[in-house]
């Protein structure tokens, strides 16, 4: 897939079902590789550490979540791109892979999390082969620990692994695991709760008008407040400037 920079990160360009497909077939073959759904979060994080915009950019592929990147693209290189965001991008990729019976696995979140999600997989997609769940600690894990839960993906024989330990760290880990997990792995952040019934998303009229930011931080305001606010109007701010070099050749 071609990618055009968006501040620090490298994005990737093209349909929705572009994406969808090429994540499946990344799965396909068990190659080692990860996926980044990139947000105004994930931008700044990278914008202010080189070695995690390293990890974004070193990605098979990098999609755009939410409508701020997408209008980022249009401002800066006239681009109409599809918004490609975790909450969405799982629920079409286990539905493909029900399809071509392709093996999941869900790492991150917590075991009540986890066993919601896969009681809602089951419903929801009858012939889902979910292969294996793991909730690791919060804490720092040891090498030993790490090499076991690759023994048990790589066991596994998963295709697909879904990744949910929050920004930055899901980037770090998949980033990390590249070469040793013998699967396409995703960072999907929220998605695991949003789809488990532990968190609700926005209405679909302010996803398409931008506003999901808000709807997300009405609901958690404590720990979304420096998010959203600061770092949001800090991402204007730099995308202003990207557009202000483009123009006047700065």
């Amino acid at each position: 897939m071609t990618h055009k920079k968006l501040i620090s990160i490298n994005i990737s360009l093209g349909k929705y079902q572009e994406f969808i497909a090429n994540i499946i077939d990344l799965g396909k073959i068990h190659k080692s590789s990860y996926v980044c759904v990139t947000n105004v979060h994930v931008c700044i994080e990278a914008f202010k550490s080189k070695d995690f915009a390293n990890a974004i950019n070193n990605a098979d592929i990098v999609t755009p979540d939410g409508m701020p990147l997408v209008k980022g693209l249009k401002l800066l290189y006239g681009i109409n791109q599809d918004k490609v965001s975790g909450p969405d991008l799982m629920p079409s990729l286990l539905e493909e892979m029900e399809k071509q019976n392709l093996k999941a696995f869900f790492y991150g979140s917590t075991n009540e999390v986890l066993s919601d999600l896969t009681y809602f997989c089951k419903k929801k997609y009858t012939n889902l082969n979910i292969v294996g769940t793991i909730s690791p600690p919060f804490r720092t894990m040891s090498d030993t620990e790490l090499e076991e839960d690759v023994r048990k993906i790589n066991e596994s024989k998963a295709n697909i692994v879904f990744v949910a330990l929050g920004c930055p760290k899901q980037e770090r880990w998949i980033a990390s695991m590249k070469g040793r997990v013998n699967a396409v792995m995703i960072g999907v952040g929220g998605a695991f709760p949003m789809l488990a019934g532990k968190e609700k998303r926005a209405p679909t009229w302010m996803q398409k008008n931008m506003l999901e930011w808000v709807y997300r931080l009405v609901q958690d305001p404590k720990r979304l407040f420096k998010r959203y606010l600061i770092t949001n109007s800090y991402f204007i701010v730099l995308l202003a400037k990207e557009k202000l070099k483009l123009t006047f050749k700065i």
